[in-house]
């Protein structure tokens, strides 16, 4: 695999060289034609008609975060779960919606979609590593519906760095506790011809937040760019991710949390991904006002999960295992089971912007269309020993799961700008239709459904004065089901509806002094119908449900300052970021999905995993001899597991209320010459122990994580 995505990078880059003609003058920017504009930049949050953030590079900079949960957690509304203390595979909630692998969020990668299956399996088993990326956007409100399908809670976009004008790289490397290792390499150069190049890669390893772990991730990314004319341009991506983890799918049961909240007792369980990723994107320029950027993508994820148990319940089950006498024979005769995926992706988007007049009016417009495919196999094999990697013979051995799903897609999206002098109105419409189609190969079983959504909104903006300006929005929140979810495996219909909603927001940004901005942000979130788990402890994979009318409304606060202490050497910086969530609960009529109290009404109840307060606060000191210091502080309130608001936590450790916690980290850092800087951080500084999920069983968050390391730049 290592060799072949060798010789593929190499290809794109020749063909990128040949496509060129020298002697062409760079007069438009090849990044300004072919980068999908999500927000842009900081300036550009300016004229945004609902709530937006940018993590710029900066600001990962003087973090040194060890994984992508702590830096995004910066942004307001935004709740990051930890799950195996490494981030590889987040989970990231908005505003209240379950953060259970990132399925309610938007994950886009320079704008292009970054999740193995958008549209009929929303789940991130798959996060590249914070190294490969120059700044983060966050984008809530009217203005996401330009993107989708998921339009609920909010678009997370990585962008990766520029390729450079001229030759420039960067070499890091940081060791730590817990078997902790990374090394990193950025470099790039602008070639005679005017043909551009970027190469990152990077390797990490960690033995991660409990006992019996070891995470190993290799990750390269090349990204070419080259001006084809005056007018064209074009840029080529690609990258390979690797993993070879030791790592259990589930938590611990109240007994073994208590006994040790670190134990890993499934020694034998692996997981392995190989995931490539190529994306094109041309852009061309016909007039002044006119862009039109052309891309093309696609990806390849395979992923296995070799695994004796697949939540706290299962120790394995001996029910359905009667040779494996629970613990006792852990690892000798209990089976385990090989959930084993392959998923391809690709499509074709075209958008087309264009700057105007209407009756004397600016008018700024961007049209769109998707073409996107997905195909999805999925086998589940069982096997006799703790290590097997093949079909058993055993009473619950052999092949348990072998079909095929596959999606097609197409969506169209319209959104403008008009300005009335101080006032700014932003109409927009989106498009989806869905195919679905399911095989089962066991019994031979085939069905298909499709669905189609009109998704509108308006944003409006109004400039108060020239530093303070009021947005307001409102759209239709659409997510999609799973293929799964509507297709069962007899190839029958399920009656499961798409998660709908209407969102609003109401929000004030302002620039209060040269160095201290502010943005406070009230929201409401009103669910027709909102998917949940049908078994709210029955881990990842459990079937789905409509669980109807549910609220979420609240306010979130951003606030940031940086300016230079007085008669000192020294400049502060500060950063806020809180999320108060007044209301996620179910309001139409619902019963309890928890086994045995099916008949239990629980409206009014607090959703799962909703808490209602979270906040993030940071306060930075720079010299002008090169020291940087910065301490951060991460709370998150006590939340709910389950629709029945259970206190106690319960011996299986799937449902119960997660206490609230608040974890100090802290980074100094020094150059100790230009382009060399010398760095250390801890994480988690007081070596608190605390519950991060129980979906699976008690999951507890990392420990006190310390590393040093050194950023050269040249």
């Amino acid at each position: 695999m290592i060799t072949s995505t060798r010789t593929l990078l190499a290809g794109l880059l020749g063909l990128l060289l040949l496509q060129s003609d020298p002697a062409l003058a760079r007069d438009v920017g090849a990044e300004s034609l072919t980068e999908i504009v999500v927000i842009g930049s900081r300036e550009r949050l300016r004229d945004l008609p609902g709530a937006g953030n940018v993590i710029d590079s900066s600001m990962i900079d003087a973090a040194r975060p060890f994984t992508v949960n702590e830096i995004i957690r910066q942004v307001p509304g935004v709740f990051a779960r930890d799950e195996e203390g490494f981030g590889l595979r987040p989970n990231l909630g908005i505003r209240g919606l379950n953060p259970t692998r990132s399925s309610k969020v938007l994950l886009l990668e320079d704008g292009l979609p970054l999740a193995f299956a958008p549209y009929g399996d929303n789940a991130s088993y798959y996060h590249p590593p914070i190294a490969r990326f120059a700044s983060i956007e966050v984008l809530k409100g009217a203005s996401q519906i330009q993107f989708g399908p998921q339009t609920v809670g909010g678009v997370i976009n990585y962008i990766t760095a520029d390729v450079p004008d001229e030759f420039r790289g960067a070499l890091a490397t940081r060791i730590g506790n817990r078997g902790f290792g990374e090394l990193s390499l950025e470099v790039g150069d602008r070639l005679a011809g005017g043909a551009g190049w970027l190469a990152n890669i990077s390797r990490k390893e960690t033995d991660g937040a409990r006992d019996n772990m070891r995470f190993k991730v290799t990750d390269v990314s090349v990204k070419t760019s080259r001006t084809l004319s005056e007018r064209q341009s074009l840029t080529l991506r690609a990258s390979y991710y690797q993993e070879d983890s030791q790592v259990p799918y589930s938590g611990l049961t109240l007994q073994e949390y208590a006994t040790d909240p670190r134990m890993n007792p499934f020694v034998n369980d692996r997981f392995d991904i190989d995931r490539v990723g190529v994306a094109a994107t041309h852009g061309w320029q016909p007039g002044a006002e006119t862009q039109l950027k052309t891309s093309v993508y696609y990806t390849f994820f395979n992923r296995d999960w070799w695994r004796q148990s697949s939540n706290s319940a299962q120790r394995p089950n001996d029910a359905s295992d009667p040779a494996c006498a629970g613990l006792v024979n852990l690892l000798t005769t209990c089976g385990n089971e090989g959930r084993l995926r392959q998923y391809y992706t690709a499509g074709v988007e075209q958008r087309l912007t264009t700057q105007s007049t209407l009756g004397g009016v600016p008018l700024a417009t961007e049209f769109g269309a998707r073409w996107h495919i997905e195909k999805q196999y999925r086998v589940q094999v069982n096997g006799d020993t703790p290590r097997a990697r093949a079909p058993g013979v055993g009473p619950n051995a052999g092949v348990r799961e072998d079909n095929r799903r596959d999606v097609r897609a197409a969506a169209l999206f319209w959104q403008s700008r008009l300005e009335f002098g101080r006032l700014g109105l932003t109409p927009g419409l989106r498009y989806e239709r869905i195919d679905y189609e399911r095989q089962n190969f066991l019994n031979n079983a085939r069905g298909s459904t499709a669905i189609d959504q009109l998704i509108p909104g308006l944003g409006a903006t109004f400039e108060i004065s020239d530093q303070v300006l009021l947005y307001a929005g409102a759209h239709r929140g659409f997510a999609p089901p799973r293929v799964e979810d509507l297709i069962s495996p007899g190839g029958g219909s399920v009656e499961l509806q798409a998660e709908l909603s209407w969102n609003y927001e109401l929000g004030l940004r302002a620039a209060l002094a040269p160095n201290f901005e502010l943005d406070v942000t009230a929201f409401r979130m009103d669910f027709a119908n909102q998917i949940v788990p049908a078994s709210v402890a029955g881990g990842i994979g459990a079937a789905l449900t409509s669980a109807g009318e549910t609220l979420h409304q609240g306010a979130e606060l951003a606030v940031q300052f940086d300016a230079p202490l007085a008669a000192t050497a020294w400049r502060a910086s500060a950063r806020l970021a809180y999320t108060q969530l007044l209301d996620a609960k179910f309001v139409g009529q619902r019963f309890s999905s928890v086994s045995g109290a099916r008949d239990v009404l629980v409206t009014g109840n607090r959703l799962p995993y909703a808490a209602e307060r979270l906040a993030n606060a940071s306060f930075g000191l720079a010299s002008a001899r090169g020291i940087t210091l910065q301490v951060s502080a991460n709370y998150t309130s006590s939340l709910y597991t389950d629709d029945l608001e259970t206190v106690a936590v319960t011996a299986d450790g799937q449902r119960g209320r997660i206490g609230g916690a608040t974890v100090w980290n802290a980074t100094a850092q020094y150059q100790l010459r230009d382009g060399l800087t010398m760095f250390a951080s801890a994480k988690n500084l007081s070596d608190k122990l605390y519950v991060v999920d129980m979906s699976r069983g008690l999951i507890p968050g990392a420990p006190r994580l310390v590393q040093l390391g050194l950023d050269y730049r040249f």
